[in-house]
């Protein structure tokens, strides 16, 4: 079985743009689901509102594949299944090492999905003494100082850093150093890698914080109507009127 050191996705090479790459989990997501229910054929229609896009932004993606559908049919979902499979390189193996067993690396270390789309989980790796050879998962934990024979052995090339903040760029860079060309991190900290390094970053408190500020906008629109049914002013609208200024309107200043 060919491992993720010798072969690569085929994508860069075939000019797929980095948009296009990022939404195909989402069309395969929304595919994986009805070969689940044994649906033979979609619509871009149909396939476009699982995924979450529109179907003409989803039709130009599927171009980039070689992929139209049949009009009046729909597109075949296990070809497709396949098709997206193989441009992720889902269709090979990828040994990966995630480093930082606390509870969020446990946390992943249980998680089911790995090993279906593609990802063997190589080996568990901590720097603390007291984990070593502890059960996660069903896998005993190694210490980091085995870290680059670990990633050697097992012909690793993508890394999961679930480290404290503090010691997420020495982790990040004994990886580097060893071979790891692509990692997923989970540490809340920007990590500075060489060029032909790719890192992807899972942030909740970032995504966290863009939710709040979308509920702020929906409580703010919504004390906007409120007030609009009561007759009232809102603090906008009863801000001082503009002035004239050499350049036109001067926007008014609310009182502090």
């Amino acid at each position: 079985m060919a491992t993720g050191r010798t072969h690569r996705p085929a994508t860069r090479s075939r000019g797929i743009p980095e948009a296009t790459v990022a939404r195909l989990p989402l069309y395969l997501r929304a595919l994986t689901g009805l070969s689940e229910r044994s649906v033979p054929t979609v619509s871009s229609e149909e396939l476009a509102a699982a995924a979450g896009v529109n179907s003409a932004k989803l039709r130009k993606d599927f171009s980039y594949l070689g992929s139209y559908g049949t009009r009046g049919v729909g597109y075949d979902v296990e070809y497709l299944v396949y098709q997206i499979s193989r441009e992720l390189g889902l269709t090979q193996d990828w040994p990966i090492v995630m480093v930082g067993i606390g509870n969020l690396g446990a946390a992943l270390a249980n998680y089911g999905g790995f090993a279906s789309r593609g990802f063997r989980v190589a080996a568990l790796i901590d720097a603390d003494p007291a984990m070593t050879g502890k059960s996660v998962a069903g896998m005993a934990v190694q210490h980091a100082d085995d870290l680059e024979k670990i990633i050697d052995d097992n012909g690793v090339s993508i890394g999961v850093i679930a480290t404290p903040a503090g010691a997420a760029q020495q982790v990040c860079d004994r990886l580097v150093a060893a071979g790891v060309t692509s990692i997923l991190n989970f540490a809340p900290t920007v990590l500075s890698v060489p060029d032909g390094v790719d890192v992807r970053k899972v942030d909740l408190s970032i995504e966290l914080q863009i939710l709040a500020f979308h509920e702020q906008r929906k409580a703010g629109e919504g004390q906007d109507d409120a007030d609009e049914e009561a007759g009232t002013e809102t603090p906008a609208a009863a801000a001082k009127p503009a002035r004239k200024g050499p350049d036109g309107d001067v926007p008014a200043v609310m009182q502090a």
